[in-house]
């Protein structure tokens, strides 16, 4: 029988492997939070007590976090499915997840240390390095991508352990050494692919995709991470780079940076071809092949609105601004969501919104695409990629309709956004449902036209989500004129709007 303890008998729980089993394994499967709680703090007890023998220690942390995968797919499956989820429910999601993702990379670094001062002998240690190194490295990025999932505030330390932790394989010649990551789950993995994979995804634009749009798009790099292109030199085929030595995330390639052995450059390579024959397959199939691992079903069209977006980021040369920001200084008064954007556009005045639903934000910059604006104080936690906005220059009386495409939280009370202006001459419309000759409803919902012309051939309105009934039109009048609007496509849909485009025909003056 293996002397796992040096002297003395160790009195921790875990202290024999067969009782360390049985309580892992005892986790509270119908409340993952508790157990990933209890799981974490199993952790850090392992690493804090002394009297394991190093191979011990290392063998109980790989023991701890594989106990811990069940839970962790399935908080994170609640997380992004469930629709209603209450503040406090969300933040004890979060919270737990990225407390135990961090515990149980710095366990991995831990168990990383412990083989670089391992004795001659340590066989065990040696040949599990490659393996500790991946999951070391997938821990690291997953804090990473569930601060993606609230847009920040982002610490840098995380990408400066990243950088080590991937010098450190490769310094001892092991980053491309493939492991089975955990028992019974299918395919490997090895430290260079899983640099690349936490690189790309920064380098992917995670800060305008929603929380279920990251977690598709992290499975679909690593669907491709075999085909990235990584290298030592500057390439055509390469966009983006990162200096190991400072722990700055990756950066993209606008110009060539100061030549450094520590530099290192990335890019989409043949999975940028790969990923435009995927979107050609799901765009004339309707259907996302079973061979791309998602980690649940989702609609085609959710998915392939990720696929567009990589496509964007991963080409060789990434989108420039379709259109040139100046800087400018304007203080901002902004309301949020349908109402408010509904009451801000009434031109009676007596639904505008309250004083108290006002916001005061900065423009740091405009195009004429949109706004960069700063947010001195974050009120609430509504704020989110495809938030509608009604939005008010100092010193101007109209209001104008803009959606959030971009967040980034500087810190948990401050943050950036940036705008896409949908319209600058929105009007509030009241709309009928029509079938046929037959009004089908006397009660009239209000809608936000984005471009009121009589001569348009073409609307875009917004409407609160499930007005519109399949196989029906919408009318409504406006400065004495009726119109007409027919055959809709839905452009988006956020929380409590659709936005959607109609064929728009007069229907009869002066109706």
């Amino acid at each position: 029988m293996l002397n796992l303890f040096g002297s003395g008998k160790s009195d921790h729980p875990l202290a024999d492997a067969k009782a360390a089993r049985k309580i892992l394994e005892g986790m509270p499967a119908d409340d993952p939070l508790e157990a990933l709680d209890d799981l974490g703090h199993w952790l850090e007890s392992v690493l804090s007590v002394d009297g394991f023998k190093p191979e011990y220690r290392v063998q109980l942390v790989q023991m701890i976090d594989e106990a811990a995968q069940g839970h962790l797919r399935k908080v994170q499956r609640e997380y992004l499915t469930t629709s209603r989820l209450s503040k406090f429910q969300e933040n004890r999601m979060w919270t737990v997840i990225q407390d135990f993702h961090k515990r149980s990379g710095a366990a991995f670094c831990v168990c990383m240390d412990l083989q670089a001062a391992a004795q001659k002998g340590t066989d065990f240690l040696k040949g599990s390095l490659p393996l500790l190194t991946v999951r070391a490295l997938r821990a690291q990025a997953a804090q990473m991508k569930w601060k993606y999932f609230r847009y920040g505030p982002f610490d840098r330390a995380i990408w400066g352990m990243i950088a080590k932790i991937y010098v450190f394989a490769e310094t001892r010649g092991y980053a491309r050494a493939k492991a089975t990551v955990y028992p019974g789950v299918p395919g490997e993995s090895s430290s260079e692919l899983e640099f690349l994979r936490a690189v790309m995804l920064a380098a992917s634009s995670p800060d305008s995709l929603l929380p279920v749009e990251i977690e598709i798009a992290e499975r679909l790099i690593t669907h491709f991470s075999g085909s990235f292109t990584f290298a030592e030199k500057r390439r055509p085929d390469v966009a983006y780079w990162m200096d190991l030595a400072t722990g700055q995330p990756p950066l993209r390639l606008a110009r060539p940076p100061q030549y450094a052995p520590t530099l290192r450059f990335f890019g989409a390579g043949k999975a940028a071809q790969e990923l435009g024959n995927l979107i050609r397959i799901v765009k004339s199939t309707n259907a996302v092949p079973s061979n791309v691992g998602l980690g649940g079903n989702y609609q085609p069209e959710v998915v392939l609105d990720v696929l567009d977006h990589l496509a964007l980021y991963w080409s060789p040369r990434p989108p420039e601004r379709q259109a040139l920001r100046h800087r400018f200084k304007s203080r901002l008064s902004v309301t949020r969501g349908f109402d408010g954007v509904l009451g801000a556009l009434d031109p009676s005045g007596s639904a505008n919104a309250a004083d108290a639903d006002i916001e005061s934000w900065v423009v740091e910059n405009v195009s004429t695409g949109g706004f960069g604006a700063s947010i001195p104080q974050i009120r609430g936690e509504w704020l989110g990629i495809g938030c509608l906005l009604g939005l008010q220059p100092e010193g101007g009386d109209n209001w104008v309709v803009g959606m959030i495409r971009r967040f980034h939280r500087e810190s948990p009370q401050q943050g950036t956004v940036g705008i896409q202006t949908l319209s600058r001459a929105a009007v509030r419309v009241k709309l009928k449902l029509r079938s046929g000759q037959t009004v089908t409803r006397r009660d009239a919902d209000s809608g936000i036209l984005l471009n009121p012309s009589d001569d348009a051939t073409e609307a875009q309105i917004l409407l609160r989500p499930g007005v519109l009934v399949a196989g029906q039109n919408l009318e409504f009048e406006r400065d004495g004129k009726r119109f007409l609007l027919m055959s809709a496509e839905v452009l988006e849909r956020g929380e409590d709007y659709e936005r959607m485009r109609f064929r728009q025909v007069m229907w009869q003056p002066g109706g």
